[in-house]
């Protein structure tokens, strides 16, 4: 562009305010938000790309198949390691690794006494499969001894300041351990730990280490340059099937070997059971970008229907600048120009505002996205190519059709707004932009009602004021019985349970033995291992049956209760068929590998989610099992809340001294497994509300034109005696029809997109007619809002001064 075309440009907006404020503003928040979701796509796509080789790394995970369908699980038997190495060439280093959840363990040293829960066991080969950057020590010999440890940079300089610590003492959990290495732990690292020990130092009886059916690791492999990668995954396949499939046919269960890309972890494994770690979502990514893109549109579609709107006050401009000579090209060079200048100052507020915002996004999200992105030399290129794509593509059409005016048609009276109209290209406009609006309003309820759902549910037992905090030591596993009368005298407590196994928290699967049809069957269940106050604690409704009872000296050592599921699943037919049945169970005693716990079921409970809502409930077995004994679960009441924690900590502190009670609720497990949804609620509504405001804002230039070019129509109809209700219903409903075809557009689109949605998880809300209704009733108050402004500012002006130029 010459300077000429420049100062033209900046004349054309100037005289123009309003709608290159209107032009502005909502290329500015579109811009911005397309912006803040790249950027948030791009953070999530650089998790594992630090490691050194790491397109030669896979993880290994089954899917298993059994009654109820298929499913990824992302633990693996202890044995697919050992096989790996030792049979397949192409495997350079294999690791397992186990990881404690959210149980902490007490490190001390200096004076210092701080619970940790973010750490992991691993084999001794984990450094050779993640080649990871260590500050201190020697990675290839840091898990060697079972007495070691390798601690974050972060974690080494809480307990021992900037100074090398290798060679310095440990007490985790009152066993001496010695430091050996200290890495650099990178946030964008798929597994999230501070401190890794040696699977060695777990005790594992060698028989469970030897199994094809427990499936508790992680397993990692790096392959050798050139190997291929399928050939491997198939032979395996077959080993597995040649090992485990005899175990598990029997058991109503197969499983198949999957080798996933590490550079596939983080964002593909969403739907993973028993997964460990922060994990991205790629459903959740690919709406985000839907959504950024849905916002470029409008806010582009928004540029194009000004522009063309305004092509009828322009006219004469042109008309004149070809009378004088001025070719076609030269005029599409000059509005382009235009729109390439609004684009650029668009552009820059919106990196301007990105800036600002970028602090929130991380703080919301959790993410280290750094402001210097933005002005990296390859982010400033992207910023100049996206100012001509949106340039190029909100200018090209309206700059076609101004610069194709004829001269001698756009100079004659009259005929300039009737030869000029592109009313169609408006209105498809709209269609396409509340469309999309309807279709994020669609989305944004269907994201609530599922959230809603998932905190609301009745999840048949009572997560409602329940103090959760894990075990330490041995004193209270040894005296539970006089720990637990000692809380229920504290004021405030009404019940506690002692064991293993609570909703919202680890439990464990095993086989069970079930008699069935006079012939034994090793079947799968979920074992709660508990004492004789979990179904009281925690509010659980028996159909069946009898609790557990003190008085009843056999129910130790000889009785079950199993829930609904399991009563189908073990084949009973019915709750009080199923009473009086045999069961059996290995213990899990690695001093007795052989002995077996027989007994009969004495009740039956209606089923309870103790996972997420994302599974579907399983076969549970409930057992008193004092052996197992791991968390502490008290019932409490409202009132003075503060005083009775304080009682039971006092009551904690007379049996375990040495270790500090932490603790928090039962229901506050559960929010935390739907953190993902909420971001993902959070992150939908507030774009929605951005493209509904970009939407608006051209709705409202629009009806701001309208409302001009019809000026002197409405003088002369109040002239006449109309009303101004009837002339805001004129300037007003020629936007309602665009809206309600956008409604019927929209709708099917966005039922299916959110049925699929919703697919994932097991217990889920229904898509149901109001939404659509409230969606559809929604857009059209909001146009109708956005367009009555206009309206019935026109309809108030006085109509003489309307007409005074006529």
């Amino acid at each position: 562009m010459t300077v000429n075309h420049y100062k033209t440009a900046f004349r054309a907006l100037r005289k123009r305010k309003s709608f290159s404020l209107i032009n502005i503003a909502g290329l500015t928040l579109g811009l911005a938000a397309t912006l803040l979701i790249a950027l948030f796509v791009w953070d999530e796509y650089q998790y594992d790309k630090f490691v050194p080789q790491g397109d030669r790394i896979y993880r290994l995970y089954n899917q298993v198949t059994h009654n109820e369908g298929t499913e990824p699980v992302a633990v693996t038997p202890p044995t697919y390691s050992g096989v790996l190495q030792s049979e397949f060439p192409g495997v350079e280093a294999a690791t397992r690794v186990l990881v404690t959840g959210d149980f902490k363990s007490l490190f001390e040293t200096g004076g210092k006494a701080i619970y940790e829960n973010d750490g992991m066991y691993a084999d001794s080969a984990f450094f050779r499969v993640f080649q990871l950057p260590f500050v201190f020590g020697n990675p290839a010999s840091a898990l060697n001894d079972p007495a070691s440890i390798v601690l974050s940079r972060e974690m080494a300089n809480r307990y021992f300041g900037h100074e090398d610590p290798v060679g310095k003492k440990l007490l985790i959990d009152k066993k001496l351990v010695q430091v050996t290495g200290v890495m650099d732990k990178n946030p964008k690292f798929h597994l999230s730990f501070h401190y890794l020990r040696p699977l060695a130092a777990v005790e594992i009886p060698a028989d469970r280490l030897q199994s094809w059916q427990w499936q508790q690791f992680f397993t990692y492999i790096r392959t050798r340059d050139g190997a291929d990668i399928n050939s491997m995954q198939s032979t395996f396949r077959d080993i597995v099937k040649a090992n485990a499939y005899p175990k598990t046919k029997p058991q109503g269960y197969t499983y198949l070997p999957f080798f996933q890309p590490l550079y596939a972890i983080h964002l593909y494994s969403a739907g993973f059971k028993f997964d460990q770690g922060p994990r991205g979502n790629i459903t959740y990514i690919r709406a985000l970008l839907i959504i950024a893109a849905f916002i470029m549109a409008i806010a582009c579609f928004n540029f194009i229907n000004l522009a063309t709107a305004l092509s009828a006050r322009r006219a004469k401009e042109v008309g004149v600048r070809k009378t004088i000579g001025a070719g076609r090209g030269q005029l599409i060079r000059q509005f382009i120009g235009e729109t390439l200048l609004l684009t650029a100052i668009s552009i820059l507020l919106a990196i301007i505002l990105t800036g600002l915002l970028l602090p929130s996004l991380n703080s919301f999200t959790g993410a280290t996205i750094p402001f210097s992105i933005l002005i990296r030399p390859v982010t400033i290129a992207l910023f100049a190519a996206l100012t001509l794509i949106v340039g190029l593509a909100a200018g090209f059409y309206p700059a076609i059709i101004l610069s194709g005016y004829d001269p001698v048609k756009v100079l004659k009276p009259g005929l300039a707004q009737s030869s000029l109209r592109v009313a169609w290209l408006r209105q498809g406009l709209v269609v396409v932009q509340f469309t999309l609006s309807i279709l994020l309003i669609l989305s944004a309820i269907t994201v609530l009602r599922q959230v809603d759902y998932l905190h609301h549910k009745d999840l048949g037992f009572n997560k409602e004021q329940i103090v959760f905090f894990p075990l330490h030591g041995d004193n209270i596993a040894k005296n539970q019985d006089a720990f637990r009368n000692d809380v229920l005298k504290v004021p405030g407590v009404s019940n506690i349970s002692i064991g293993y196994g609570y909703p919202g928290d680890a439990v464990a699967g095993d086989e069970v033995i079930v008699d069935h049809q006079g012939a034994q069957t090793t079947l799968p269940a979920t074992q709660l291992t508990v004492d004789y106050d979990y179904i009281k604690t925690l509010g659980l409704k028996l159909v069946a049956g009898r609790d557990f009872s003190r008085s009843m000296g056999t129910d130790q050592d000889h009785a079950w209760i199993i829930n609904e599921t399991a009563v189908r699943e073990f084949g009973y037919g019915t709750p009080e068929k199923a009473l009086g049945r045999t069961l059996s169970w290995h213990p899990w005693d690695g001093n007795k590998p052989d002995s077996l716990k027989t007994g009969q079921i004495i009740g039956v409970v209606k089923d309870f989610n103790y996972k997420s809502l994302y599974d579907k409930i399983e076969p549970a077995v409930i057992q008193i099992y004092p052996l197992a004994a791991w968390k502490v679960a008290v019932k409490v009441r409202t009132d003075h809340l503060a005083s009775t924690i304080a009682e039971i900590r006092t009551v904690w502190n007379q049996f375990v001294p040495d270790y500090p009670m932490e603790y928090k609720f039962l229901d506050q497990n559960f929010d935390e497994l739907y953190q993902s949804e909420e971001k993902l609620q959070t992150l939908v509504w507030i774009f929605t509300g951005i493209a509904i405001f970009v939407g608006c804002l051209g709705l409202f230039g629009l009806a701001a034109y309208t409302a001009e070019t019809r000026r002197k129509e409405v003088g002369i109809r109040k002239i006449l005696g109309a009303s101004t209700e009837s002339v805001v219903l004129l300037l007003s409903k020629g936007f309602i029809g665009p809206v309600v075809l956008s409604l019927l557009i929209a709708s099917p689109i966005s039922w299916y997109c959110m049925q699929q949605w919703l697919q994932g998880f097991a217990y889920r809300t229904t898509m149901t007619w109001w939404v659509f209704a409230a969606a559809g009733l929604g857009a059209i108050l909001i146009a109708l809002l956005t367009v009555s402004s206009q309206a019935i500012r026109a309809a108030l002006v006085n109509p003489v001064k309307s007409l005074r130029t006529e």
